[in-house]
């Protein structure tokens, strides 16, 4: 196996462990099978273990996650209504590659965006040819690298957006994280805005 094709399948084992299946209403098995082609194709890539794998809203609603994220044993939160954080949808430029799983290449929270308004990070990030991570991917880093939260910063998710102009957010509250909201012209010392270099679904290792 290759490095990122292993990196891939613990993070898979996480969170099936975490109870994905259930939230999509599969077996283990049925589960675990649907990322196989996507870890085969891994298998004669280059990547490294800098990767993030993403199951699509399609699969496993976001809603149902920030409460298998957790820290010392202690489950994240949000106090925002599962209507609320369903209207986060992926920006135009920013929609997932197809098939139940990709993987987010060099994901990062975005500490040199640090207290930027999103509005303003947006420009910078496009400016390094970065992608701005959406809500999916931040609960991932969240359920895969919850210590990210403790040794970096906590970030906004500005591939997705609301119809009334917010953005997501996952940071550090009452020691677990939390799922929240900003809005685009806000800014916080505790928030940078992630980031990656790339996406890559099953049919673009073909």
């Amino acid at each position: 196996m290759s490095k990122a094709s292993r990196e891939a399948s613990k993070q898979l084992e996480r969170i099936i462990a975490l109870g994905y299946p259930d939230v999509a209403d599969m077996s283990e098995d049925s589960f675990r099978a649907l990322a196989q082609p996507l870890i085969k194709a891994l298998e004669q890539s280059d990547l490294d273990e800098r990767i993030l794998l993403v199951p699509t809203r399609e699969l496993v609603t976001p809603e149902s996650l920030i409460a298998r994220t957790s820290i010392n044993r202690m489950a994240g939160f949000t106090t925002m209504p599962p209507r609320d954080i369903a209207s986060f949808l992926p920006q135009d430029g920013f929609e997932p590659p197809e098939g139940p799983f990709y993987l987010v290449i060099e994901p990062h929270t975005g500490t040199c965006y640090v207290n930027r308004e999103p509005d303003v990070a947006r420009k910078l990030i496009d400016a390094d040819n970065r992608i701005p991570l959406t809500l999916e991917e931040g609960l991932a880093i969240a359920t895969q690298h919850p210590e990210w939260l403790l040794e970096k910063n906590g970030f906004n998710l500005l591939g997705s957006r609301s119809a009334d102009g917010r953005v997501p957010s996952i940071w550090m509250s009452q020691s677990v994280p939390r799922l929240g909201s900003v809005w685009p012209n806000s800014k916080h010392t505790w928030l940078g805005n992630a980031f990656c270099v790339a996406r890559r679904g099953v049919s673009l290792f073909k």
